[in-house]
């Protein structure tokens, strides 16, 4: 494992991801801006959010897709409710013809992944045991041109050193950061999920297509297990950043916190405009 992160993953994620970040932070430096390393933890955020916004786009009109299937997936799971092998087979002839990968919310969070595990690995370097000289070694080793090499690293940002975690900072301000973390993990959750007034109009309309009220109630098993995901989704996971967020360097909390603004931003935009679309 050691070895794969060594020769295959450093070159091609940690890397590029370390020397972005240092062309921001010389940059900033040129320009004297205070907090120039926080600085360029954002823009590499934004640059990041830029370069996969094509995949949130797809993301977000998938769950939209999603939605709008609701009720002929809440069809199909009354009809073939004994057969499950049948249910999964129409489910996916469904999903073909609207266009729709189910799996495609995960990929974005598959994409992330080895960027934020470069991040890590990139603030990871600053954190040699208070070692600036070996720190400095380390970074300017895997530089790619000569001009962006360093002599020091200046980690404050708003009096917060971002190289620390809060649970090793040792001040209490410092404890304010998982908070909004996990808080703005919970409002990007929260503006991710689909306006639960429409699932009662779904029913309804499935109940006249049936004849039935008791179908209604068969398929809210469907309904409970998506009620029990979102509830995951929107208070276990900002739990669990917000974990990460104590345990791990302050400048990858800063990372995910404007990751999660973009998101939010994202979200709400789309959301106003389904709105004023639906109103028309």
């Amino acid at each position: 494992m050691q070895a794969f992160v060594q020769y295959i993953f450093d070159p091609f994620f940690a890397h590029p991801i370390l020397n972005l970040l240092v062309v921001f932070y010389k940059l900033f430096l040129f320009i004297k801006l205070p907090g120039a390393f926080g600085f360029a933890i954002i823009a590499l955020t934004v640059a990041v959010r830029l370069l996969f916004q094509p995949f949130f786009q797809k993301q977000m009109e998938t769950a939209k897709k999603m939605q709008e299937l609701k009720p002929h997936l809440d069809n199909l799971s009354t009809k073939h409710k004994n057969d499950q092998k049948q249910l999964q087979a129409e489910q996916l002839k469904l999903y073909q013809q609207h266009g729709i990968n189910p799996t495609s919310g995960c990929l974005v969070m598959i994409l992330q992944l080895p960027v934020f595990i470069a991040l890590y690995n990139t603030l990871n370097l600053f954190l040699l045991n208070g070692h600036a000289e070996k720190t400095i070694t380390a970074i300017n080793k895997v530089l790619y041109f000569s001009f962006l090499k360093i002599d020091s690293i200046n980690s404050w940002f708003f009096g917060l050193d971002l190289v620390k975690s809060p649970k090793q900072a040792g001040d209490w301000y410092y404890l304010l950061i998982p908070v909004i973390t996990a808080a703005l993990q919970y409002f990007q959750a929260q503006a991710s999920m689909p306006p639960t007034s429409g699932d009662k109009t779904s029913e309804v309309g499935l109940s006249k297509k049936v004849g039935q009220t008791s179908e209604v109630k068969k398929t809210n098993g469907g309904g409970d297990f998506q009620k029990a995901m979102n509830t995951q989704m929107k208070y276990m996971f900002p739990l669990m950043i917000g974990w990460f967020s104590y345990s791990l360097p302050i400048g990858l909390a800063l990372y995910w916190n404007i990751f999660s603004i973009m998101g939010i931003m994202q979200y709400k935009k789309t959301n106003s405009k389904s709105k004023m679309l639906n109103v028309k």
